[in-house]
């Protein structure tokens, strides 16, 4: 048998990823309404988009993060479950014409080919709709004021001074060339905002939390959302549309601003792994109960899909 401590991050992900994916797998299940209830499309709809595929990185962390603060798992599942589809419904959204016109999505039709744009657009609404509503109403073993935090800060991650903001930028910057400033800008609110929020979900499950471990986990959760980010840019570039899942090359046909294209490829890697060592030493107080963190840290650049 291997020495654990000989594993890669990845290899000991692998022992743990299981249990945290069957587990948001699990309870999103229990909470997307019924296929068999009226509007049956929509709520079909609804399971298509989320259900059966996906990293499910978001709640993960949200499960990695409360764990290592102490949060009982049954705290975490309400939260873990709203960043994840908070997550799909913005990929619902970005998926149609309108927006990045992809037709492929976690291996198979994205949901406005698999039904119709005007289901696609209510897919979304819907989704993040039940997102907070499930928030909300998370159990007594989260204090009322902890849970009214957690609804204001997956507000703000979700809307115009996050990930809607950042998507706008996106639009915006495409066909144009950027800083590397403007580009971590875009990309902060876009890609990141739901990531920092999903490490602020689980350490908040906790009780008492120390403002001090909160700033640690904020300023690890804002640098792997932007190594994130670097990878899924890259992967654009090297990936395989059957290995992503997705159509690899999209961003080069929609002249999107990315790190490979403004950094070079070599110096978007350098970058990615300079946000991994930030967020590592972010997490140095917090011992051996954050090596989860570690590890999802440093999987992060190391993931081909």
């Amino acid at each position: 048998m291997s020495n654990p401590s000989s594993r890669t991050p990845t290899e000991r992900l692998e022992q743990r990823l299981p249990a945290y994916r069957d587990r948001v797998e699990d309870s999103l299940a229990r909470f997307l309404p019924a296929p068999d209830t009226l509007p049956m499309r929509l709520h079909e709809a609804m399971r298509y988009a989320v259900l059966g595929s996906g990293k499910r990185l978001r709640p993960v962390l949200v499960y990695a993060t409360g764990e290592a603060l102490g949060a009982p798992a049954e705290a975490l599942d309400r939260p873990a479950c709203a960043v994840e589809l908070i997550h799909a419904y913005s990929l619902v959204h970005d998926d149609l014409p309108c927006m990045d016109d992809d037709d492929l999505r976690r291996g198979r039709p994205t949901c406005h080919k698999a039904y119709d744009e005007a289901t696609a657009v209510l897919v979304g609404d819907a989704l993040q709709s039940l997102a907070f509503r499930i928030l909300a109403e998370a159990p007594s073993a989260v204090p009322a004021e902890a849970r009214a935090e957690m609804v204001a800060r997956l507000a703000t991650a979700a809307g115009s001074h996050g990930m809607a903001g950042g998507q706008a930028l996106d639009l915006a910057a495409t066909g144009r060339t950027l800083d590397l400033a403007q580009l971590e800008d875009l990309h902060i609110h876009k890609t990141g905002a739901l990531i920092r929020a999903s490490v602020m979900l689980g350490a908040l499950c906790a009780r008492a939390p120390d403002r001090q471990d909160l700033d640690a986990l904020d300023r690890y959760a804002k640098s792997i959302g932007l190594a994130f980010q670097i990878q899924d840019d890259i992967l654009d570039v090297e990936g395989t549309t059957e290995a992503l899942g997705k159509t690899s090359g999209a961003d080069a046909r929609l002249d999107k601003a990315t790190y490979p294209g403004l950094l070079g490829m070599q110096e978007a890697r350098t970058r990615g792994r300079e946000l991994v060592e930030r967020a590592l030493d972010s997490l140095e107080g917090l011992g051996d109960s954050a090596d989860c963190l570690r590890d999802l840290a440093r999987y992060i650049m190391e993931r081909s899909s």
